[in-house]
């Protein structure tokens, strides 16, 4: 069974990029999920999805991956273009756009 280290990216349903600085291992699903025949619930037969492990450095979650036997696939994050906005540049004389309300 396969790992997955990445680090989570930020959520989109708000502006801060909390729970983002850990490394996270999380095992990829052996088995495809089917619905329960009495309640129609989604369910899966390997519990080791459920198990999500949080990591300081990426070197601990490969060193745990590795000392535990676990093969894993080791996702690196992008990191979005850096762009400085500031409120005043609205209002400036050279804006590219013109600006209307």
């Amino acid at each position: 069974m396969f790992a997955r280290i990445f680090k989570p990216s930020k959520t989109a349903m708000q502006s801060g990029k909390a729970k983002t600085q850990d490394w996270v291992l999380e095992f990829e699903p052996a088995s495809a999920r089917t619905p329960d025949p009495l309640m129609g619930w989604i369910s899966a037969a390997d519990t080791r999805t459920q198990v999500r492990l949080s990591f300081d450095t990426k070197e601990q979650a490969m060193a745990y991956a590795e000392t535990h036997g676990i093969p894993f696939r080791l996702i690196e994050p992008e990191t979005p273009p850096k762009i400085i906005k500031a409120y005043a540049d609205n209002f400036a004389s050279n804006r590219r756009q013109s600006w209307t309300h």
